[in-house]
């Protein structure tokens, strides 16, 4: 069975943030470049909700595994934001 693929508006939509393309590049944009010393979810902008939402997604492999890995590619370009993957 395939997986269901997921975007950056769904997973923002999931994390309660504003899943606008708008949005998101400012939410990118804010917190970009994250320290590459510094785990995803370990980010200091996150509630604890949403970090462990993230952490629960990569540690299961979930469904939504693979938009939450390109979320910390993002978040590692300097620059981030000039254009989402929505």
């Amino acid at each position: 069975m395939e997986k269901p693929f997921h975007g950056f508006s769904e997973l923002f939509k999931q994390l309660g943030l504003p899943a606008g393309d708008a949005e998101i590049a400012q939410f990118l944009r804010r917190h970009a470049p994250l320290p590459a010393d510094v785990a995803l979810a370990d980010a200091p902008f996150w509630s604890t909700a949403q970090a462990s939402l993230l952490r629960e997604e990569l540690a299961e492999d979930a469904d939504w595994a693979e938009v939450v890995d390109q979320l910390d590619a993002a978040l590692r370009e300097p620059g981030a934001g000039s254009s989402t993957r929505a």
